[in-house]
C-alpha cells in the first residue's frame, strides 16, 4: 500500500477494482489542513482518463507490475519503442507516456523502467534526475542579483521548465523529471 502523497507518474494503483496508471501529480499544502493530492490517471484496458483528488495520506493499493530497464529506442508514431538488453523492442502509446514524453530525446542515454500489465507495456517511469542541453532561454538580466531569481528554459524534447538566473543557452542540467524541477548545472 502506498500513499496518495507517495505515488509517482508511471505508478499504476487499483482503484474501484480497475487498474489505473498515474500519469501526473500535484500536491498542494496549506497551513493547517493535510497535504491535498490531485491525480490524473489512465485507465489501463479502457485508455480513458480522468483526474481525482486524494487527502496525503489516503491509502490505495499499488499493484506490482512486471518492469523492465530499457533504453529509448525511437518514435514510430504514436508509439515511442523502447529497447530492453536483450534487444526485444516494446512499444508504448504515446499518451501512456503523460509528462515522460516532454523529456525523452532521441541518443538518451538514461535507462527507463518500462511497466507491463497482462503483457502490454502501459507505462515509462525516467530515472529520478536527467541531463538535457537548454535549447532556449532568455539572457540574464543585468543588475537581478537579489535571492533565488528563476526564468523559464526551453530544453531538448521541448519540455518548458523555470531554471535559475544564471543557466544560459547551450548549457546542460539536471533535471527532476516527476516534477519538472531544475536541480542544477552540469
Amino acid at each position: 500500500m502506498k500513499t496518495a502523497h507517495e505515488l509517482r507518474p508511471g505508478n499504476v494503483i487499483m482503484l474501484d477494482g480497475s487498474p489505473w496508471v498515474v500519469l501526473k501529480t500535484e500536491t498542494t499544502r496549506s497551513g493547517r489542513n493535510a497535504a491535498i493530492v490531485k491525480l490524473k490517471l489512465k485507465h489501463v484496458l479502457q485508455n480513458s482518463t480522468t483526474e481525482s483528488t486524494f487527502k496525503g495520506e489516503d491509502k490505495m493499493e499499488d499493484i506490482i507490475l512486471d518492469r523492465l530497464d530499457c533504453t529509448y529506442s525511437y518514435f514510430a508514431d504514436p508509439m515511442y519503442v523502447f529497447m530492453d538488453a536483450e534487444y526485444n523492442q516494446y512499444d508504448v502509446e504515446a499518451e501512456n507516456l503523460g509528462d515522460a514524453k516532454d523529456y525523452i530525446v532521441d541518443g538518451m542515454e538514461e535507462q527507463c523502467q518500462v511497466t507491463f500489465y497482462e503483457g502490454k507495456a502501459i507505462s515509462v517511469e525516467l530515472p529520478a534526475t536527467i541531463i538535457r542541453e537548454v535549447t532556449y532561454t532568455e539572457p540574464a538580466a543585468r543588475g537581478d542579483t537579489s535571492g533565488k531569481v528563476m526564468k523559464p528554459a526551453t530544453i531538448e524534447g521541448g519540455a518548458t521548465i523555470t531554471v535559475a538566473e544564471f543557466v544560459k543557452t547551450g548549457d546542460k542540467i539536471a533535471i527532476d523529471p516527476s516534477t519538472g524541477e531544475f536541480k542544477k548545472r552540469v
